[in-house]
């Protein structure tokens, strides 16, 4: 009887899964593949509007590379510079506070919650609430502000992006830490393992699905920051501060004429984010296929 009904339970289920599949699959379309295939095609025309959009061809994707003050090419080595500060950064003190929180320490519970609350607070906000505070720092300090000098800004994105981040990413290793099983742990004590020996042969190669997630999230979160940009630094000085997002705004809505090069800068944008996460999922899924 029982194989009865979970029989009639699975074919029901396959007629009804298009149902409920067709409401997100619509959705999908219209906020996401309608709009990607529309800006893919818009890259190649010069346009105002959507409706009196002329072809170019590639002189879009040209005026990209040969523009004389090189603002794309600039933002793309500080954002990536930006990036790849971020994921060491993020991860390291992340997985360290995971590993301090995971020793049954009192008050675990109100750490863990204090810091992921940065992680709910919007991204103007946060860039406008550390402008403060890193300008009153530097006030006192050298008596200036963070727009002066451009380590001044990368650092303090750097600073923004951490305190924002390292609160997600903490939980996420500590689900990863709390999934290992004890008698690993119990066994490498018995052994005489020291904890750096435990730490990089068992509990690193074991929480490697986390460090996969986290290190894709904290590459596309970095790599895409806008909001914080434009609130903390505006890309000053003069553009030096100045991430992909934040120039493909600027280019898109600041300059007249140019917004068919912004379209075309934002779908390189897409393709040079989708390669390099496409690069660390299988750079760190290897490392979980040979554990």
């Amino acid at each position: 009887m029982a194989k009865k009904h979970k029989k009639y339970f699975n074919k029901s289920l396959k007629n009804y899964f298009p149902v409920f599949l067709l409401p997100t699959l619509i959705a999908f379309v219209i906020a996401f593949i309608a709009p990607f295939i529309m800006g893919l095609g818009l890259s190649f025309t010069k346009f105002n509007a959507v409706t009196n959009a002329q072809f170019v061809g590639l002189d879009n994707y040209v005026k990209i590379f040969t523009d004389p003050n090189h603002d794309f090419l600039n933002a793309l080595v500080f954002t990536v510079l930006f990036t790849v500060v971020s994921i060491v950064t993020v991860n390291i003190i992340a997985f360290a506070f995971a590993m301090l929180l995971t020793r049954g320490i009192k008050g675990t519970n109100f750490f863990r919650s204090v810091f992921f609350l940065p992680n709910l607070i919007g991204g103007i906000v946060l860039g406008y609430i550390w402008q403060l505070l890193i300008n009153g720092v530097l006030d006192i300090i050298v008596n200036s502000d963070i727009t002066k000098s451009s380590a001044y800004g990368f650092w303090g994105l750097v600073i923004l992006n951490n305190w924002q981040l390292i609160g997600y990413m903490m939980v996420i290793y500590i689900a990863g830490i709390q999934n290992i099983p004890g008698d690993l742990t119990e066994a490498s004590a018995i052994d005489g393992a020291s904890p750096a020996k435990s730490l990089f042969k068992i509990t690193i190669p074991m929480v490697m699905p986390s460090i996969t997630i986290c290190m894709f999230l904290t590459l596309t979160n970095s790599f895409k920051m806008f909001d914080q940009n434009l609130a903390l630094t505006g890309g000053a000085p003069g553009k030096s501060t100045q991430m992909l997002a934040l120039d493909i705004y600027k280019t898109f809505y600041g300059r007249i004429g140019w917004a068919g090069v912004g379209q075309a800068k934002a779908v390189i944008f897409f393709i040079i984010v989708a390669i390099i996460a496409f690069i660390q999922l299988r750079a760190t899924r290897s490392k979980e296929v040979e554990q």
